[in-house]
């Protein structure tokens, strides 16, 4: 805990059987309470190698519900074990643990509800590894996406997120979509409801274990951040009335 905070670290979790452990090693538990792995119907040993290291709280999917669905559950999961501030951390060491320590104070200390962990402030991004094309599309959906919705953030794309869990309680994340999408669709309810985003840099790796979507998602992606850009902007101006932002 922090200030009497509890936190909660989630790990949305599909065939992170390789990365797993390394990163579950690197967690700081002398801050975080309670560790939830989902593990969304992975193909090899995740779920075992969670068992082994002690992990307490894993749940498997039957069936892959996406990497949205598996947020989901995560998030239902933290609330119900009192949570007070819930930091999402893949499992996949794309992300380091080393960073929880910055993040947390950042809201027990009542400074941010929300922070994330940015590849693009600073060299991050490039320095670790990011396909080309990857970050010339993170810059113009950035771009895009700040016009639409009125913000200046470095990114809407990092998977490195902590939030107070007021903020996860007052937003209807249950109706976005379980494909990646949902990431944005998130930051999206997030500024919607008037809360503010804080950033920190934070490097990231890019190998082969590493998850990340090929270049056909990656263009779907980019196609659903530009609509929940415009559907957020067309709410805002009382055109359009979505029920993401009920």
């Amino acid at each position: 805990m922090i200030n009497n905070k509890k936190i909660v670290v989630v790990l949305p979790a599909y065939n992170a059987s390789s990365t797993l452990e390394q990163t579950y090693s690197e967690i700081p538990f002398e801050i975080v309470d309670d560790v939830v792995l989902v593990d969304d119907h992975s193909k090899d040993n995740t779920s075992e190698i969670a068992v082994n290291l002690g992990i307490k709280h894993i749940i498997r999917h039957e069936t892959n519900k996406g990497y949205g669905g598996n947020q989901k559950t995560c998030y239902k999961k933290a609330l119900e074990l009192g949570a007070d501030i819930v930091i999402m951390l893949h499992p996949d060491y794309q992300y380091t643990p080393q960073l929880i320590h910055s993040i947390s104070y950042l809201i027990a200390n009542n400074v941010y509800p929300v922070v994330l962990g940015s590849r693009i402030l600073g060299k991050g991004a490039l320095k670790g590894g990011m396909p080309i094309y990857k970050y010339i599309a993170n810059r113009f959906l950035t771009l895009f996406q700040n016009i639409m919705l009125n913000q200046k953030l470095s990114e809407y794309h990092t998977g490195y997120r902590a939030f107070s869990s007021d903020v996860i309680k007052n937003i209807n994340y249950l109706n976005n979509s379980d494909d990646f999408v949902f990431d944005n669709q998130m930051l999206s309810q997030i500024f919607y409801k008037g809360y503010e985003i804080a950033e920190i840099t934070c490097p990231t790796k890019y190998f082969a274990e590493a998850s990340s979507i090929n270049f056909s998602r990656s263009i779907k992606y980019g196609l659903g951040v530009v609509k929940v850009s415009l559907i957020h902007f067309l709410n805002k101006i009382n055109i359009l009335k979505s029920d993401l932002y009920k």
